[in-house]
C-alpha cells in the first residue's frame, strides 16, 4: 500500500518551528508521523513540544539522548556546560506526565511497517554520530531494512549503498527530491526541526513517498525571534538563542 511519511527529528524545545512546520505539511498527505528523536534541550518549550507531537497519529516515535538526559535515564554529565544548563532547567520545569512521557519512549532501532528503521544516531547504538561515510559504511553492517532514517547530527543528508559502491550527499537546497534506487540500501538524515546546524536556520524535515520510492527534503521557515525570545526569558544560555539565527 501506498504511505507517505513525515520524517522529523530534533525538535529541542522549539514549539515556533514545530508549528511552523506542521503549518507547511498541512497542506500535504501524510499517512504517518516517524520521529527520530530528541523532542526536549536547548529550547524553551519543552511540555509545549511533547503535548503537539503527541496529538499527532499515527506516530512511530523513538527517544534521542536529550530525551534521556531530561528525564534522569543518562547522566547530565555527558554534556556540553551549555546542553547541561539546558537540561537541569527543563528537568525543573518539565510537568510530570511529560516527564513519564519520556521515560517511555523506546530505544532505537525501531522497524516500522517491516521496511523502515528509525535511529536516533545509529542501528548499532542510539546515541552514536554518523558524520560521514565512515560512519554511514559501519551502521549498514546493522541495518536490516532497505532504509533506514536517523537524526542526532542535525544535518540533512543521504548514504547510498550499492554492491559497488558507497557514496554519502548533503542535501543543501530548500527543496529536494532524491529518487531512491531499487537495488540500493540507505541511510537518511532529514536534519533538525528546531535547531540545525547546517548555517540553514530554517527547520528541517523530509517526507518519504513509497510508492514513489522518493524523498522529499523541505526547509521551513518560522518565527526564530519568538523562539530566541523565549529562550532568554527563563535565563537559559544567550547562545542557545543566538545559534538559532545563524543555523548552527
Amino acid at each position: 500500500m501506498s504511505m507517505r511519511f513525515l520524517v522529523f527529528s530534533d525538535i529541542h524545545g522549539n514549539i515556533e518551528a514545530l508549528e511552523a512546520l506542521l503549518k507547511f505539511i498541512s497542506r500535504k498527505k501524510i499517512d504517518h508521523y516517524l520521529f527520530l528523536g530528541d523532542l526536549v534541550g536547548y529550547g524553551a518549550s519543552p511540555d509545549e513540544t511533547i503535548e503537539r507531537v503527541r496529538r499527532l497519529e499515527p506516530l512511530s516515535i523513538i527517544r534521542g539522548n536529550h530525551d534521556k538526559a531530561v528525564c534522569g535515564l543518562d547522566a547530565i554529565e555527558t554534556f556540553n556546560p551549555m546542553a547541561a544548563l539546558a537540561i537541569a532547567w527543563c528537568r525543573k520545569t518539565l510537568s510530570r506526565e511529560h516527564n513519564r512521557y519520556l521515560c517511555g519512549l523506546p530505544r532505537g532501532p525501531l522497524v516500522v511497517d517491516e521496511a523502515l528503521t528509525l535511529c536516533h544516531g545509529a542501528p548499532f547504538d542510539e546515541d552514536f554520530y554518523i558524520f560521514g561515510e565512515f560512519d554511514a559504511a559501519e551502521a549498514f553492517q546493522y541495518l536490516e531494512t532497505r532504509i533506514g532514517f536517523f537524526g542526532h547530527t542535525h544535518f540533512p543528508c543521504l548514504y547510498a549503498k550499492t554492491e559497488q559502491a558507497m557514496r554519502g550527499r548533503m542535501i543543501e537546497d530548500d527543496h529536494c527530491t532524491v529518487r531512491l534506487k531499487k537495488n540500493a540500501q540507505y541511510l537518511i538524515n532529514p536534519g533538525s526541526v528546531g535547531q540545525p546546524r547546517d548555517r540553514n536556520p530554517k527547520a528541517a524535515c523530509a517526507i518519504f513517498d513509497s510508492e514513489e520510492s522518493a524523498v522529499h527534503f523541505h526547509r521551513i521557515e518560522y518565527d526564530i525571534d519568538a523562539a530566541q525570545q523565549k529562550i532568554l526569558t527563563q535565563n537559559l544560555p544567550p547562545a542557545l538563542a543566538e545559534r538559532l539565527a545563524m543555523g548552527i
